[in-house]
């Protein structure tokens, strides 16, 4: 969360973390690297300032989204990848 105080989000942007690329099968089988395909589902990490509010205090989400298989915008915060993408380009969220 603190690389977070120097990146700030603006319009309606949304920050989000990839999920991990499944290498084993239930069974215990190891996928090659071909067979894996693109993961495409992540966590809402951020949102920006325009989203919902117009406050400026960034607050956590962890909210799982469905998102394109193309577009986004990677960055690296902390030595960590995350991706930006625009609000409208999120295909759906996951309900609990």
């Amino acid at each position: 969360i603190q690389a977070f105080w120097k990146f700030l989000l603006l319009f309606d942007q949304v920050l989000v973390e990839r999920s991990t690329v499944k290498t084993v099968t239930k069974g215990g089988i190891m996928l090659p690297e071909k067979s894996q395909g693109k993961v495409l589902q992540a966590s809402m990490v951020a949102l920006g300032l325009g989203f919902k509010e117009k406050s400026r205090e960034i607050q956590p989400v962890r909210d799982k989204v469905l998102l394109p298989e193309y577009g986004g915008t990677k960055v690296d915060l902390d030595n960590k990848d995350y991706f930006l993408f625009r609000d409208g380009d999120i295909l759906g969220k996951y309900v609990k």
